[in-house]
């Protein structure tokens, strides 16, 4: 194990995130972190055979840390906050049977057909944000594209009626959100429970309506698994809809903007693709193995003293698997750090592996597709409006994504 403390937090990391992941690669490629007060240690994962064993072990490497506890340390702890339990309980932090249960029961409703039908929809949301700001001739593409769009498309996939899409984005956004540190940020805990609290307070009203009067609805069809015996209750309801939103919102986000910032440093693939469309999806395919949306996976814990890669992971020690560092490992992809829209194969690890693979992919790949062949046909000339290295990174530990994404273009006489 390597005695060198790498900063994987700190305000300049986002910026120099690959060369510091191609440093664990070779040099720590399992970093046991311990944390500042020894109370526990996180081990990074960061080369793709590594990470793929991990994800695929869902016996040794658990979703629930409550599975890594024997009966007495399950029963010495302390009772979970309600709205924690209610953003925490779903299928995500699951395991085993109940892990199961519940992608079965967003399977009956999150179908593929679903997704399909979103397309016309989704074509229309980019039209129509991209018409919006057109004749200005620049914008922060984040806040007017990348942002908006997949959290109006998620809305009404749930039927959240277009009155309340303002209040639904304040919502989305403060899921999205870090959490943050109650002793220096009360204020900000605060409001933010009370957003949760809101927010489920509406979801309990539309949970009311849909029961009384079902619609062509993702939250009418999640409420007909349930009575149709598959016992999901209220609580798991709201968890799995809160889920919804940040997988199907935050991942499109940053596939949108770190996919066009990828083009646009780029300017030869940006031409290709404007000449020969047919590559959209392999292109969409590279910007989520280039610069991937969900830097690290969602933590994982040990269930029992294991080894990878002659390192020793302990029981009860929480597991990092580095999405974004996998994807760019030199013994899985030919010239891995270079951005290449036609690479085959590309089996990038952008949406994980194994059990837990993302239910939003196909929904992710879909709205990435649309949007970029949007700016294609709209905004042919799009280029950066700052030099590349005036932009800023946001600090989530799991996400990656730009804070804003400035961009000009000529608009149309």
């Amino acid at each position: 194990m390597s005695s060198i403390r790498y900063d994987l937090f700190g305000p300049r990391f986002k910026a120099e995130a690959y060369q510091v992941y191609a440093r664990l690669r070779a040099e720590a490629p399992v970093y046991r972190r311990v944390s500042s007060s020894g109370s526990g240690a996180t081990c990074f994962i960061t080369r793709y055979d590594d990470a793929v064993a991990v994800l695929r072990d869902h016996r040794r490497f658990v979703k629930d840390a409550r599975n890594t506890m024997t009966p007495a340390e399950q029963e010495a702890l302390p009772a979970e906050p309600p709205l924690l339990s209610l953003l925490s309980r779903h299928m995500l932090n699951a395991d085993g049977t109940r892990h199961t249960r519940l992608r079965a029961l967003v399977n009956k409703a999150f179908t593929t057909r679903m997704v399909e039908q979103l397309q016309g929809q989704i074509e229309r949301v980019a039209h129509n944000l991209l018409h919006a700001v057109h004749a200005k001739g620049s914008t922060d593409l984040i806040e007017a594209f990348a942002f908006p769009l997949p959290i109006i498309v998620i809305a009404e996939l749930l039927g959240v009626p277009a009155r309340d899409r303002n209040r639904f984005r304040a919502w989305s956004n403060a899921l999205v959100a870090p959490a943050p540190d109650s002793a220096r940020n009360a204020q900000k805990l605060a409001k933010s429970r009370q957003l949760m609290q809101d927010f489920i307070s509406y979801l309990r009203a539309i949970f009311a309506a849909r029961r009384a009067q079902p619609r062509d609805d993702l939250i009418s069809s999640l409420l007909a698994a349930e009575e149709a015996g598959d016992v999901l209750s209220e609580d798991e309801l709201f968890s799995m809809i809160l889920l919804l939103i940040v997988v199907g919102h935050e991942t499109s986000v940053n596939l949108i903007g770190n996919g066009t910032l990828a083009l646009l440093q780029h300017p030869d693939a940006w031409q290709q693709l404007r000449a020969t469309p047919s590559l959209l999806p392999s292109a969409v395919e590279e910007m989520l193995r280039y610069d991937c949306p969900v830097e690290r996976a969602p933590m994982r814990y040990a269930a029992e003293d294991s080894e990878v890669a002659g390192v020793t992971i302990r029981r009860g020690d929480a597991v990092s698997v580095v999405l974004g560092s996998a994807n760019r490992d030199a013994a899985q992809f030919t010239a891995a750090d270079s951005f290449n829209i036609t690479r085959d194969p590309n089996r990038h690890l952008a949406f994980g592996h194994g059990v837990h693979y993302c239910l939003g992919a196909a929904l992710a790949r879909l709205e990435g597709r649309i949007a970029i062949q949007a700016l294609l046909e709209q905004t042919p000339d799009l280029h950066l409006a700052i030099p590349a290295d005036q932009l800023r990174w946001r600090t989530h530990p799991i996400m990656r994504g730009l804070k804003r994404l400035p961009v000009a273009w000529t608009p149309a006489p």
